[in-house]
Parts: C-alpha cells; sequence; structure tokens
C-alpha cells in the first residue's frame, strides 16, 4: 500500500474538490439519503455531502489510515453527527443494504480490479439505488506520465524502477458498460470527458505531484526526491509554461459513471 501524506494532500487538492462539488451537485441530493464516500481522503467531500443530508448520513471509507486520521480530526464526530470515517480497502466492503448512493470522486483509478469494487457496491446499497463514480480515464494525464516514464528509464534513475509497476488504472467507457451489468448495475451515464486542471505555478505542480505521484517519488532515496522531482518539473514546464495569470495547465481527462440497482 502506498503511503498517503494527508497535509500535502489537502494543499494539492484543490482541482478534486471542485470536481466534487460538481458531482454533488448532480446527486440532486434530498436530504435523507444515506451516502457511501469510496475514497474519502481527507475527508472535505464526504463532508460537504454529509451537509446535504441533514436527515440522512455520509459514511467516508479509505485504505489510507493517515487520510482516515485526519479526516476524523478535521471533522469530529460531536460536531458531525451525520459523517463518519472508516478505514476499509474498496475491494473488501462489508456492507449489506445500508446505502442509498454510492459515491467515489479521483478515486478509483488507484484501483485495477472494479469488478470486485462494483459488486461489493451492490451489496452495500439498498435497492432501488444508484452510483455516481468519477476518475482518471482513458488518457488522462497523457503528458505528465510520458514524462515520469521517461524519468525512470534514466540511467540516474532506473536502477530505483526495477520492477515498477505504474498504480494508475485509467479504463474507458467499453470497459463499464460491461462491467456495470455484469454487476447487476443498469447504465445511464458513462463518459469520458476532457477537463483542465490549472494548479498555481511550479510550486502548485511541484505538491501536486509529490501527493498523487508519490509511488515514483518513494522509489527514489530521500535525499535525491528532490532531484527528481525538480528534473519532472523543468521537463513539464519547458513543454507547458504558465500561463499570464502564472498558473500550469495538466490536460486530464475524467472517467463519468451514473448507474442504478433497480
Amino acid at each position: 500500500m502506498h503511503k498517503w501524506d494527508a497535509r500535502d494532500y489537502r494543499q494539492s487538492s484543490g482541482a478534486q474538490l471542485k470536481w466534487g462539488r460538481e458531482l454533488i451537485a448532480g446527486l440532486c441530493l434530498k436530504g435523507r439519503e444515506h451516502v457511501l464516500d469510496i475514497g474519502c481522503g481527507d475527508g472535505k467531500v464526504t463532508a460537504e455531502i454529509a451537509a446535504c443530508v441533514p436527515a440522512g448520513s455520509a459514511t467516508g471509507i479509505d485504505s489510507s489510515p493517515e487520510m482516515i486520521a485526519t479526516a476524523n480530526e478535521t471533522f469530529p464526530p460531536d460536531k458531525y453527527p451525520n459523517l463518519r470515517f472508516m478505514v476499509m480497502d474498496a475491494l473488501k466492503l462489508n456492507f449489506s443494504g445500508v446505502f442509498d448512493i454510492a459515491f467515489s470522486n479521483a478515486v478509483l483509478h488507484w484501483v485495477k480490479d472494479h469488478r470486485s469494487v462494483l459488486k461489493g457496491v451492490y451489496r452495500s446499497l439498498k435497492s432501488p439505488g444508484k452510483i455516481l463514480f468519477q476518475m482518471g480515464g482513458r488518457g488522462n494525464v497523457t503528458e505528465i506520465m510520458n514524462i515520469m516514464l521517461s524519468l525512470i528509464k534514466q540511467p540516474r534513475w532506473n536502477s530505483y524502477f526495477i520492477d515498477f509497476q505504474v498504480p494508475y488504472h485509467f479504463y474507458g467507457t467499453e470497459e463499464y458498460e460491461k462491467w456495470l451489468p455484469e454487476a447487476g448495475f443498469t447504465a445511464r451515464r458513462v463518459e469520458l470527458i476532457p477537463k483542465d486542471m490549472a494548479q498555481p505555478g511550479r510550486e502548485g505542480l511541484a505538491s501536486w505531484l509529490r501527493t498523487t505521484w508519490h509511488p515514483f517519488f518513494h522509489r527514489v532515496p530521500p535525499d535525491r526526491q528532490q532531484e527528481f522531482l525538480d528534473q519532472a518539473l523543468d521537463s513539464y514546464l519547458n513543454d507547458y509554461p504558465t500561463d499570464a495569470a502564472g498558473l500550469v495547465h495538466v490536460a486530464v481527462v475524467r472517467l463519468e459513471v451514473e448507474a442504478e440497482k433497480l
């Protein structure tokens, strides 16, 4: 399991928060729903869901103990009575008919076996119930990925990446259009959506790279990680410099999935 830096994530996840709020708006919540947030991270999106369901509840699960500790510290149960957080793997959901909605934002591209996730989600949902997922999809962060893969092949770095496997799984619509009915869901919308992710200059891009590309950085000795980061930043900014407002833009592709358990 990759270890997350929850504080670094909080500072560099503005885009994920924006996308999460867009997804929440799409849920059209009435206020009584019980919602499961799969891969809740530091809990800020789950807390916004909880605020939308005062007569319901929001449960955030994440496989990272560090993230769940941060979520519980930031949103203590005595102040947020309809909000809870649990350490749990998305592949090992152990709920049965508890939730009206399963929600996930910017997480499931870390998981290879989506069939097992969907089976667990199906068990976790009431009938009727629905899912709304967004994750990195096919073609996501291609430019950054090419730079990182090029770096780890260089003589100065390749010895640290023997047997390294890229941990991201960017699926397309055709996979989900097959997996949803296999798991018992009726697909309502499966769509790849290009988006622009803007980071505040070199430092913003650096924070995002350290956080969401940490499996690469953790393979490099601590005293060389800054060198590795600087080389990645220089390569990207040489081709995609900051704009007039000082922002760095990264082309991303999101896979959005809406489906129902009828």
